[in-house]
């Protein structure tokens, strides 16, 4: 049995690779070249396929790709040929859900908001008069009733693609007494949570009902360009899209007019249909726009994680196991 990474590790993790391995070989290639003799007679492969790597091999069963996407790593060869492949779905959950929840209580509290007023020194609630109502207490009392600030308990979230990430955002807004809608193609319910997730007919209404509407889908030929004009509009107007999931899903110039014309009330974005966003965007400079550059997943425990998950799938491979994170080549995911 013979596993063979490229492009390299480097020699600490090779190391601990291969004493997961145990007696099979694992040969770290340093370069393209060697990678193309060496996957031959390879049964398992940890790294970014060719079309060219797969051609030359003749015993492989098993290939690890080093990310969770894989929009980028699937080819028709790919999808044909009798190997599993494995991902690295599962380790962002709580990462993401954190960033999700940040945005929320950004936009709840206007933090975006107040951030750029301290930037001009300005001392001034957000909203001014015309977001609090007085009234009559009681006798000589007058009360005010403020608009602008809100709770996250006050507000409905809908969840597009109910996966891993997706389970754990909906466990943090029941956390915070948010209610919680969700479609996805294939899951039915949060585990745990006793959320009903609804099947991709009932977008709609979803999104019809939702004061955040949450994108934690990954990029597969579905969903490409799934949000435009046409489901903006179902929207309420006064909804925030928070794409956390993959950039090519949202239509970005019928964004940008959504929250131009106020058909939506904002967009707190980490993933763009363009990336990096072009400096010369009219996003840069919307104030009802929140923008991190594509970071959401950004932590110290991730490659930790990562590596937990590949020596786990070395281990099950020699051992002729069930690996962990198969997915569905033709799917993506």
């Amino acid at each position: 049995m013979k596993i063979v990474i490229h492009p390299p590790v480097g020699s600490q993790r090779h190391q601990l690779v291969q004493t997961a391995a145990g007696s099979a070989s694992v040969i770290d290639c340093p370069d393209y070249e060697t990678a193309t003799t060496e996957i031959v007679d390879a049964t398992g492969f940890i790294g970014k396929l060719t079309p060219e790597l797969l051609s030359r091999a003749q015993r492989l069963t098993w290939v690890q790709s080093p990310t969770a996407s894989l929009e980028h790593f699937v080819f028709p060869e790919l999808v044909e040929h009798p190997c599993v492949l494995t991902n690295m779905r599962g380790l962002f959950s709580d990462v993401i859900a954190d960033h999700v929840l940040s945005y929320m209580t950004c936009v709840v509290r206007n933090l975006h908001l107040y951030l750029r007023q301290q930037m001009k020194h300005v001392w001034e609630p957000v909203g001014g008069e015309a977001a609090r109502t007085s009234y009559a207490a009681g006798p000589g009392e007058a009360t005010t009733i403020d608009f602008a600030h809100r709770r996250l308990s006050d507000c409905t979230v809908g969840i597009v693609g109910v996966g891993a990430i997706g389970q754990e955002i909906a466990r943090r807004c029941l956390a915070n007494g948010m209610q919680v809608r969700g479609v996805d193609p294939h899951v039915t319910e949060v585990p745990n949570a006793g959320v009903k997730v609804w099947p991709m007919e009932r977008l709609g209404e979803l999104l019809a009902e939702s004061d955040f509407v949450v994108i934690a889908a990954p990029h597969t030929p579905q969903t490409a360009g799934m949000f435009g004009a046409d489901q903006f509009a179902l929207m309420k107007q006064s909804a925030w899209l928070i794409n956390i999931g993959r950039g090519v899903i949202v239509k970005l110039d019928e964004l940008t007019s959504a929250l131009q014309s106020g058909t939506i009330a904002g967009a707190a974005l980490d993933v763009f249909e363009t990336e990096p966003l072009p400096r010369d965007h009219p996003l840069w400079d919307m104030e009802n726009v929140l923008m991190t550059p594509h970071i959401a997943a950004a932590s110290p425990v991730v490659p930790e994680r990562h590596l937990e998950v590949l020596i786990e799938n070395v281990k099950r491979h020699v051992a002729g196991e069930e690996l962990l994170n198969v997915v569905s080549k033709r799917d993506w995911y």
